[in-house]
């Protein structure tokens, strides 16, 4: 199998520096998709830092969030001296309850560079997938290279 097939890859948020804002992704429409991942790349963080990754639905095509909140899931770290510095943080939605979806990384405490956020959408219905315009080479090689 070729996984590059089957699934469509999105950067939904640039590099941010340092600070202590909150980072709203693109949204992205899961029609024909079963999941999605968000992963956000951490670059620089400040001991003490809280970065909190959440995945929320939306009936439109908006980052307005419904209220109330019921479709999300989320998760948090808090930094240490060095243990956040270029690691990842990562939340997997499978089958979202609404059709379209977006990420929020919120950084508050102390500053938090963050070098993007990627969205993987996975089991796509219709294969192959055609990549987003934010992927600008992609190459698929069978077995070995010599």
């Amino acid at each position: 199998m070729n996984l590059s097939k089957d699934i469509k890859i999105t950067v939904v948020e640039a590099a941010a520096a340092a600070a202590q804002t909150e980072l709203v992704t693109d949204v992205l429409d899961m029609s024909g998709y079963e999941g999605v991942m968000f992963i956000a790349l951490t670059g620089d963080v400040t001991a003490t830092s809280v970065l909190t990754l959440t995945v929320k639905g939306n009936s439109a095509n908006s980052v307005s969030t419904p209220t109330p909140v019921t479709q999300k899931a989320s998760t948090a770290f808090t930094a240490g001296a060095s243990d956040a510095d270029s690691k990842v943080i990562m939340v997997d939605v499978y089958k979202p309850a609404l059709r379209y979806v977006f990420g929020s990384l919120t950084r508050t405490t102390a500053d938090a560079i963050i070098g993007g956020i990627i969205a993987i959408q996975y089991k796509s219905v219709n294969k192959p997938t055609t990549q987003d315009a934010t992927v600008i080479a992609y190459a698929f090689g069978l077995g070995v290279a010599a």
